[in-house]
């Protein structure tokens, strides 16, 4: 855990230049005693920034320092007050630690900040922490075993969180969703003997008769593809198959903390997607809550399923103008790009310039995928309106284009998330083995930006 205080007296003293190529270190022990001298290369960015930050403190960390004072001045002189925050955000991510369930002492670590004085940047640091806040929360969720983490146990912790940010919750159990006609979201959660529950959070901080942006997140807490079983490998990564679910959750509760005056929900379908004597199969026919029929190829393309009727009830029952869903949905995602780059699949022109400006501030990385005519003729199907499997490849592209069709004319952004939401092997400083929070902080920014256009 990074404690910010500001202050000067610590072990050690990090100290910020530009002009360098990249992100180098240099350590130097003289009369002002240790010092950390870390480069932010040629053009100071708030991304460099927070990837300097977080590589200083994984450094001094690994030096067995427990506090050092980071000189913050170069970067408020180069960033404005954006600088500080980038850089105690980098420092706290980078900071972050799985939930354990073994006795280990915790090692705290102390990070002052020096030249980040003065109410703007105060306002932009404590902007930046509570949006850190919910990104470690929103990991916390994704790391935890599934075992530990049911579709129920999941709607109590959000719901407790969300109570503390005052934040309206409503929970709807199986018996309030079946009477809604979620059909695509039972065919999936009926196969567990943990029940379903659709989690609804609302943060209302704009004009009362504005409609909300809907932000929709695919919560399923345990994935073993059903019928169509996952492999021994594809089984490890089960537990995080509700991190869309997670970032939607963190993202609605920083807006609530800042008190961003913007009117936002959050949907999230949480499920089990497990093997019963009452579980779906390959080829059945269900009907989802929109009314449209889906032909069912494989069971392990659930997320889209929940997402389909979350989406419908974001439009009509919570009177959404906008939704922006994103799941950890395609192994296809991921073979195209990677593990730090997410897809990104629109209808509205608009809706995604304002995402991809979001990103940049965030500092995640999002790649539109094309949806010519003939890919939407991928999902089509001779038995009902729509298949939940590709019949001709291009499996990113094809899933998002499902979900699109349950939102219509309504501007809408699909966020795919499999290949950012994890990883074994961090890419940026920042991250550690395990979950990312990823999605929180674009979410944020996007409906940040969207509340300063009202």
């Amino acid at each position: 855990m990074v404690k910010l205080w500001q202050g000067e007296s610590a072990q050690w003293r990090v100290e910020l230049e530009t002009g360098g190529e990249g992100t180098a270190l240099s350590l130097h022990t003289g009369a002002q005693g240790r010092v950390l001298i870390v480069n932010l290369g040629g053009e100071p960015t708030a991304e460099t920034a927070r990837r300097a930050a977080a590589k200083a403190v994984k450094t001094l960390r690994g030096l067995e320092a427990a506090s050092a004072v980071l000189d913050a001045a170069p970067a408020v002189k180069a960033l404005g007050p954006e600088g500080p925050a980038a850089l105690a955000q980098g420092a706290e991510l980078a900071c972050y630690r799985q939930p354990s369930w073994k006795e280990e002492p915790d090692k705290p670590f102390a990070l002052y900040l020096a030249g980040a004085e003065g109410p703007e940047a105060e306002a932009a640091l404590r902007e930046a922490q509570a949006v850190t806040r919910w990104v470690c929360f929103a990991r916390d969720l994704v790391n935890c075993p599934a075992n530990l983490l049911t579709p129920q146990d999941m709607a109590q912790r959000m719901a407790e969180a969300a109570g503390k940010q005052g934040v309206e919750v409503e929970i709807l159990d199986e018996t309030q969703t079946r009477a809604l006609g979620m059909g695509a979201f039972h065919a999936v959660g009926d196969s567990a003997a943990h029940p379903p529950r659709l989690i609804v959070l609302r943060w209302r901080g704009g004009k009362e008769d504005t409609p909300p942006i809907a932000l929709v997140g695919k919560g399923v807490c345990c994935d073993t593809g059903g019928y169509c079983l996952k492999t021994a490998a594809g089984l490890k990564g089960t537990r995080g198959d509700m991190a869309g679910g997670a970032a939607v959750c963190g993202a609605l509760l920083a807006l609530a903390e800042n008190r961003v005056p913007v009117n936002a929900v959050a949907v999230i379908p949480a499920v089990e997607n497990r093997l019963s004597r009452d579980s779906f199969l390959p080829g059945d026919v269900i009907r989802s809550m929109s009314g449209r029929t889906i032909q069912v190829n494989n069971t392990d393309a659930e997320g889209r399923l929940i997402l389909a009727d979350g989406v419908t009830y974001a439009l009509q029952k919570e009177g959404a103008s906008r939704v922006v869903d994103i799941a950890t949905l395609t192994g296809a995602c991921v073979a195209a790009l990677g593990f730090t780059t997410a897809g990104l699949v629109t209808n509205d022109e608009g809706l995604f310039l304002a995402l991809m400006n979001a990103a940049q501030r965030a500092g995640e990385q999002y790649w539109r995928l094309p949806d010519f005519p003939e890919y939407r003729r991928m999902i089509d199907s001779p038995v009902a309106d729509l298949c939940n499997q590709s019949n001709d490849g291009c499996g990113a592209i094809t899933a998002g284009l499902f979900i699109g069709a349950f939102a219509g004319d309504t501007p809408w952004v699909h966020l795919d998330i499999a290949g950012t939401a994890w990883v074994d092997r961090p890419r940026w400083e920042y991250q550690v083995p395990g979950a990312t929070g990823a999605g929180v902080t674009t979410l944020y920014q996007l409906c940040r930006g969207l509340a300063d256009a009202q």
